[in-house]
């Protein structure tokens, strides 16, 4: 089976562009991607593509070019943009092409997500008595982790100094000034622990990311960052999940459990191979609990990594290198693909003041979404 290779990396900044639609932003990092890979529109074979807001993704060939291609919409939550990089790695593996490109972008109106519970096959009640609020799921889960496995409120301020740190170094990220512990722990109540600098925010912001098969790619003479895993999953029993709350008295697993462990075993490779890791943290309690789910630190250990600063750019595992959903924010369908355009970016030595010394050649991405959705990627030069 051939090897897929991302061979082209586009992004579009995150935050807020007034004047342009997500359908623009995704245009351009579409251009920024052909570009990086010296090939043009008519030479794509397919396309996977999605947003959760801003429309079909299939609608930009009005502005790409009519070819033909076959390009179909992926909605898939917080999953949208691993899911499409899924299904556009299948199709050069099945030998169906090798040439292609995933692309994910979206415009969210200002405030909070509006969740809707028949979309998730929820009761009317379910909304209405507040429990589509993710503020106040993610605070109910992060204390009862912070209980069980001795989580200091502390900790959770860190993993947001660290992201607002790394973010004031990536040209794309949306939130671009440091903010220093104290500030972040004193800062006002929104949902307990977590303080309004815990949380990410709705954002807007496009990536395309063109991939191809190994021979393809030693034709067009670009650096080899080779897609050597890629896996999306789906919940099992007895997890415990946003918009699918219920918990067995003894946890059982999670999506990301199951989507790790198949792409390592699809790698070849452990936890302890990997040089660098992005990892869903839509808040900051979730990075804290995906440093375990994937495998990377067991349950309450995150405590000690945090205090040794084993996290950092420079660190034994660095985490959210241009400073994750925290300081870029979470434009859905492409927060996933912005978080492997950045371990593109890492790989190629290309990331500048945020990059990663050492030499990484083997990089880690991780999305988490709603009802319980895992998409795992795996790259090596």
């Amino acid at each position: 089976m051939t090897d897929v290779c991302i061979v082209g990396a586009g992004i579009h900044r995150f935050g807020r562009t007034d004047g342009m639609s997500g359908l623009d932003q995704g245009v351009h990092a579409v251009g920024a991607a052909l570009a990086d890979a010296g090939v043009a529109w008519r030479d794509m074979q397919f396309a996977f593509g999605g947003s959760e807001a801003a429309g079909n993704a299939d609608t930009m060939v009005d502005r790409l070019g009519l070819t033909g291609l076959q390009f179909i919409n992926v909605k898939n939550g917080c999953a949208t943009g691993g899911s499409a990089l899924t299904a556009a790695a299948s199709a050069i593996k099945a030998g169906d092409a090798d040439l292609g490109i995933a692309i994910g972008f979206d415009k969210h109106p200002r405030g909070a997500f509006n969740a809707l519970p028949a979309e998730y096959n929820l009761p009317d009640w379910y909304g209405e008595a507040g429990y589509m609020l993710t503020t106040q799921f993610f605070a109910m889960k992060i204390r009862r982790y912070m209980h069980l496995h001795g989580i200091s409120v502390t900790s959770l301020g860190r993993v947001a100094e660290k992201a607002f740190r790394n973010g004031a170094l990536a040209p794309h990220a949306w939130r671009r000034e440091a903010v220093d512990l104290d500030t972040i722990l004193n800062a006002p109540l929104v949902s307990d622990p977590y303080t309004k600098f815990m949380f990410c925010s709705p954002a807007e912001g496009a990536v395309a990311l063109v991939l191809a098969s190994e021979t393809r790619a030693r034709q067009l003479g670009v650096p080899l960052i080779r897609l050597k895993a890629v896996a999306m999953r789906t919940r099992p029993p007895g997890s415990f999940e946003v918009f699918a709350p219920s918990i067995d008295s003894v946890r059982g697993g999670s999506a990301t459990d199951i989507a790790s462990r198949d792409a390592f075993a699809m790698a070849g490779i452990g936890p302890g191979d990997i040089d660098v890791a992005q990892l869903q943290d839509t808040e900051c309690g979730a990075e804290i609990m995906h440093m375990a789910e994937n495998g990377f630190c067991k349950d309450g250990e995150q405590e000690r990594w945090l205090a040794e600063g084993r996290t950092e750019i420079n660190g034994t595992l660095p985490v959210n290198t241009d400073g994750g959903c925290l300081a870029c924010g979470e434009p859905i369908g492409a927060s996933g693909l912005r978080q492997v355009h950045e371990n593109v970016v890492q790989l190629r030595g290309q990331a500048g003041a945020r990059q990663v010394p050492g030499n990484p050649r083997t990089a880690y991405s991780h999305v988490y979404g709603a009802p319980g959705v895992s998409a795992v990627t795996i790259l090596q030069r």
